[in-house]
């Protein structure tokens, strides 16, 4: 996603429209100059790399979109490290230690880089040369970083990320969105909750399968103020909804000042007929290396219970649950499991909320013993609801015993 300075729209009557870019020859020309730029840069300094990005920006007119594609590739595809023999703060003690017995000049510098050198190598039992101590000095210093990889993207995807970006950039504005999802597969209704439940957003929900939903999600610039984090939810949430055949998203944004001095309020409308691509992959995903462990663990039991993964919309009033599994046998009727591990108060509510309106006695919850859940003003006894406690890994075996009970 792009920072606020590389965000780029307009207003056409109350609505904001954000930059896109055309799929041509001249705009997939620029997005390859900027990619080959990268790719040139591997196993080099990140300040040789910034260098090289401006001398590309050049005069031109663009260059708040030869940036807005560094800016992703930089931080999408790319992967930095610092490199050095030891720790560089350690690294600068070592040499400080060493210069104080040193009368500073140009012979004393190189005299104390050998001395720290031939010091590193015995005490590590490696060869570390003068290059290295030089290099790894302030090599924590972010311009220092070394560009380990670079994972180059078609000319084509980088701008379609790039036209994706400058939407997710309009709802860091968003005080309410309300999200029109018609009646679609029933396998994309779960894909879309799914993302809603992943990146924790305060939704209300309305409607069902077999017609459709209204979802409204409090936007960043409402109930959280400017809330960085969650603006960044709302963000990443916009690619899932992609997958989604028919819909439809409008948001009130916050007012903001214009150039004349006024102050202007401002609509966002997207649906999907939009022509954005995601980047995100169809198909199942975990919420949390919790769920995915029990997932693969309980592959390896022994038992005629099969494990299936979010296969049941469960309608409550304002929400919908989507128990994270369901427990399925030839001879016993099924029961749905869900994990709660997340600890901010405000989602242990809203779940023990939605686990007690929907009033279900098939319903197994595994809780962390880590959550406080006085905090939240969760009682255990008012969940209606077969409860096991969990430390670090749900285990099967504990969630077979309440079955069996």
């Amino acid at each position: 996603m792009l920072p606020t300075d590389l965000l780029m729209n307009r207003f056409q009557g109350d609505y904001v429209v954000p930059k896109r870019l055309p799929l041509d020859n001249k705009t997939l020309a620029l997005a390859q100059e900027v990619i080959d730029v990268f790719k040139g840069c591997v196993l080099l300094e990140r300040n040789e790399l910034d260098d090289r990005l401006h001398i590309l920006e050049g005069a031109e007119t663009d260059y708040r979109v030869k940036r807005g594609f560094a800016h992703i590739l930089r931080n999408g595809f790319s992967e930095f490290e610092s490199i050095s023999p030891i720790d560089p703060q350690i690294l600068r003690q070592l040499v400080f230690e060493t210069s104080s017995k040193f009368v500073p000049s140009k012979a004393s510098t190189l005299s104390v880089l050998t001395k720290v050198a031939e010091r590193l190598s015995h005490d590590t039992e490696k060869e570390i040369t003068v290059e290295a101590v030089e290099k790894g000095l302030y090599a924590d210093l972010t311009e220092r970083h070394i560009l380990l990889s670079f994972d180059a993207p078609s000319a084509e995807d980088l701008v379609h990320r790039y036209n994706l970006s400058q939407a997710q950039g309009i709802l860091y504005r968003a005080t309410n969105i309300v999200i029109t999802a018609y009646r679609n597969d029933p396998g994309e209704y779960k894909q879309l909750f799914k993302y809603l439940k992943l990146f924790r957003l305060m939704t209300y929900i309305e409607g069902d399968a077999d017609h459709g939903f209204s979802i409204t999600i409090d936007g960043p610039a409402s109930l959280f103020g400017s809330s960085t984090r969650y603006g960044t939810d709302i963000a990443k949430f916009l690619p899932s909804l992609l997958h989604v055949t028919k819909w439809k998203m409008e948001a009130q944004l916050a007012p903001r000042k214009q150039f004349d001095g006024t102050i202007k309020e401002g609509r966002f409308s997207i649906d999907s007929d939009c022509g954005l691509v995601s980047h995100y992959k169809r198909g199942k995903i975990f919420d949390s290396a919790v769920e995915e462990s029990f997932y693969n663990n309980w592959g390896k039991l022994k038992t005629d219970w099969g494990l299936e993964r979010e296969v049941e919309l469960i309608p409550i009033p304002g929400s919908v649950m989507i128990p994270d599994f369901r427990l399925v046998h030839p001879e016993h009727e099924p029961y749905l499991f869900e994990i709660v591990g997340y600890w901010r108060p405000e989602y242990l509510k809203k779940k023990f909320w939605q686990v007690k309106k929907a009033q279900r006695n098939d319903l197994i919850l595994a809780i962390s013993e880590r959550l406080n859940l006085g905090e939240a003003g969760v009682k255990i006894e008012d969940v209606p609801a077969k409860v096991i406690w969990f430390k670090g890994k749900v285990q099967p075996r504990d969630v077979l015993q309440a079955i069996a009970v």
